[in-house]
């Protein structure tokens, strides 16, 4: 399992509603800064999917899922997975906690059994999502 936690100066309900808009999340979800973003669809209700596909080096990687739960602005949980690299579809959960000024974002990626050794490289990839994220927002 991986966790990371992020403070925004934005609302929860800024935060929550950019991880849905499909117009904006091809700019930080799942964006590199060498890619090209090919294809955003967002299907934003429980039971809808998701499919952001980025251009990588020739290479056009998916990364997509199904969304499980949706309580705006609190909570967003989803499955996972990068049909390229494997067939496993892992479990995304991001709960947002409104503050005073902002929010906090707090974002479990629990993944499949064997995964122990790519623990490090998702937590930095989260961490740069999330960087992304926060700079779409201001």
């Amino acid at each position: 399992m991986v966790q990371v936690r992020h403070r925004f100066t934005a609302s929860a309900e800024r935060v929550f509603d950019a991880w849905l808009n499909p117009a904006t999340a091809g700019r930080w979800l799942f964006a590199t800064p060498a890619g090209e973003m090919v294809r955003v669809q967002i299907d934003a209700r429980v039971g809808g999917r998701y499919s952001i596909v980025e251009r990588r080096g020739g290479e056009e990687v998916e990364h997509a899922g199904e969304y499980l739960e949706m309580d705006r602005p609190r909570r967003l949980a989803f499955t996972f997975s990068v049909p390229a690299y494997s067939s496993a579809a892992d479990r995304v959960t991001v709960d947002i906690a409104p503050l005073e000024h902002g929010c906090e974002l707090t974002l479990t990626h629990e993944m499949g059994a064997g995964m122990a050794e790519i623990t490090g490289k998702a937590r930095d990839g989260w961490m740069g999502v999330l960087r992304g994220l926060e700079a779409s927002l201001d």
